[in-house]
């Protein structure tokens, strides 16, 4: 006979402590408390798959390949994925698999995003395949890219009280467009005080912000794995799994230790994120979408095989293309990475043809070996010098921006639809420094985001221009603020807190940051003087290094030209309230530094110089410290 309900935290303790079960109640769970239950949401249909049904998978052949992150390049080579490695599919069941993983603090990086709450509605679904693409987002690009629930689950037009399963979410976001982030379209739930039958009948209106197609993480075939052994490699070359799984009244109660059912009560079905094993242990470790007061932090462990976790396939994702707009912070200048070519992470840039020649050329480079440069387009007639360059939530469109030999700002765009680069018209004042470098971003004022620009006048000062993202497309004099100011480029940054900083170099060869104070009428405050010797412009990023999660500012990186033409290398823990701290001196013959990114190469960072014989060469530092790369071509 099905034993009755546990009602209390109390009674399910005991239960646990005559059954010597191997897990504990959650400790938040006072002995006379209510064991709650939340929603779950599996609803398996016929697109959920048995895993007999897809069996073994060719994993030599969906991952032979390396990967932008190094640490899974090695993991694919020790179990013979890689192509030209012997042995490929023999090393699969090897003894190459560790015999645990967990990707919350894998190789000593975070790679996981914060646990959600997906309360009250039917949303697990939503959630293991949101959590799967920001993880391998995550795992394959180095960037945090927060993706929201209510896209996949309001763009399906679903109920609150309506379940599903991964396997439908992951074909409409692949048949869609990919899944945008939270800003464009959040994840929301009922009023609160409905009715219950209400309340699972209520469905949230489907209007997502028009820039979308700029602002998802896109993917393509998504892999469903049936051989748990082939999931554990999986885990350990890949990344993270869906996995959907029965639920029995005591699963509700669990906090720490190994899941086994004890409750013949069964409460439906239910989807998570597997994001790592343990042989010892005998388990999954999984994320939930109950938010971090269950189970430890909102993440769980369940046995091999328990509740049926092993008999429906779990579905991974490879090859994940970010959004522009989770990228924004992590370039600055001539060159960002986009998310064209096989892997998804050429570089993108542009520059001038020659000093005097007033034409800027695109160039980009493979993000695959042999990683060379190539020439693209031609674009512009005026460029006075190097553009700033940037892609965009405008279908990804990419966008350049330079001063004009007459002192003004131009803006040229590539428009992807058309496959042409357009003219978007001059702006801005009739002083700017000739040949300087403007500083060039996308906020998220305003929606879609505003652009944002700030350029040198020949007075030493600092002018910012913006322009609303919507008719009638004007762009508007911020003002000018700074004195003193001997080279200005690519150094501007919106923070995590939504106020622009820069970073600008003085007549005495020190570097001061700016930042502007937007509750007190947006104006310009001068902060924190540092460096000696500079003779060029700062190039600034905000990178991943101290990020410790999607919310946390990760630390400001910093390039610039000092003693002896050579490129110096500063940062600031912005997470942390540290002080700036030069770490490098590297180059040669450097003249400015045009262009600044972090891509998809194991946290690199990417710096472009443009040399005192009008070449620009490609410098990146790995942990190793920093290397000289090719010369690129004349600028």
């Amino acid at each position: 006979m099905p034993q009755e309900s546990v009602q209390t935290a109390g009674e399910l303790r005991a239960r646990l402590a005559e059954r010597g079960a191997r897990w504990s109640v959650s400790e938040h769970l006072a002995d006379d408390e209510p064991v709650p239950r939340p929603s779950l949401g599996l609803e398996p249909g016929a697109n959920l798959t048995p895993a007999a049904v897809a069996g073994l998978v060719d994993l030599a052949g969906l991952i032979g390949r390396e990967s932008g992150n190094p640490h899974l390049t090695r993991r694919r080579a020790a179990h013979g994925l890689i192509e030209g490695a012997q042995g490929a599919q023999g090393a699969v069941a090897g003894a190459a698999r560790p015999a645990a993983v967990d990707w919350r603090r894998r190789w000593g990086w975070p790679w996981i995003t914060k646990v959600k709450d997906q309360n009250p509605c039917g949303s697990c679904w939503a959630f293991g395949a949101a959590g799967l693409v920001e993880s391998m987002a995550r795992i394959e690009h180095n960037v945090w890219a927060k993706r929201s629930e209510g896209d996949v689950h309001d763009g399906l037009k679903f109920t609150c009280g309506q379940g599903s399963n991964p396997e439908t979410a992951l074909d409409w976001i692949k048949t869609n467009g990919g899944l945008a982030d939270p800003d464009c379209w959040p994840y929301s739930t009922p009023p609160p005080g409905l009715p219950a039958e209400r309340r699972d009948a209520w469905r949230a209106e489907y209007t997502p912000s028009w820039d979308r197609s700029g602002r998802t993480v896109r993917i393509g075939d998504y892999v469903r794995l049936g051989d748990v052994e082939q999931q554990k490699v999986w885990l350990d070359t890949v990344g993270p799994l869906t996995a959907c799984f029965d639920v029995y009244d005591d699963f509700f109660g669990l906090g720490a230790g190994v899941y086994h059912r004890t409750s013949d009560q069964f409460a439906g079905g239910h989807c998570v994120l597997i994001v790592g094993y343990d042989d010892a242990a005998g388990c999954w470790l999984f994320k939930n979408s109950w938010g971090p007061g269950y189970h430890v932090g909102g993440y769980g462990r369940i046995a091999y095989g328990e509740v049926n976790i092993d008999y429906w396939a779990k579905c991974g994702l490879r090859g994940t293309n970010i959004d522009p707009w989770s990228k924004r912070r992590l370039h600055a200048g001539s060159v960002y990475e986009s998310g064209n070519g096989r892997a998804h992470r050429n570089f993108e840039m542009a520059a001038t043809l020659g000093a005097g020649d007033g034409r800027l050329q695109h160039w980009w480079r493979e993000g695959d070996a042999p990683f060379a440069w190539a020439r693209a387009g031609t674009f512009a007639s005026d460029a006075s010098g190097q553009p700033a360059f940037t892609g965009t939530t405008y279908n990804r469109n990419m966008e350049s921006l330079h001063v004009t030999t007459g002192g003004r700002l131009r803006h040229w765009y590539y428009e992807q639809s058309g496959g042409a680069w357009r003219d978007g018209g001059a702006f801005g004042p009739g002083d700017a420094a000739i040949g300087s470098t403007p500083a060039f971003i996308q906020s998220d004022y305003g929606q879609p985001g505003n652009f944002e620009v700030v350029v040198r006048t020949a007075d030493g000062r600092l002018n910012h221009w913006w322009r609303i993202n919507g008719a009638p497309w004007t762009w508007n004099d911020g003002g000018r603020f700074a004195s003193g100011v001997a080279h200005y480029g690519p150094a501007l940054v919106q923070t995590r807190s939504r106020h622009l900083d820069l970073v600008a170099t003085r007549t005495d060869g020190r570097m001061q940051l700016w930042w502007r104070d937007d509750p007190n009428g947006f104006a310009w405050r001068a902060g924190e003087v540092f460096g000696s010797g500079i003779t060029s412009a700062p190039c600034l990023i905000e990178a991943q290094y101290g990020a410790a999660d999607e919310d946390t500012a990760g630390n400001y990186e910093l390039c610039a030209v000092g003693a002896g033409g050579r490129v110096e290398h500063w940062w600031r823990g912005n997470a942390g309230g540290s002080a700036w701290s030069r770490s490098a001196a590297f180059g040669h013959d450097a003249l400015a530094v045009t262009g600044m990114l972090q891509g998809s190469f194991g946290f690199n960072l990417e710096v472009i110089v443009l040399r005192t014989d009008r070449r620009l060469q490609h410098y990146w530092r790995d942990g190793a410290g920093w290397h000289e790369g090719p010369v690129i071509g004349p600028a």
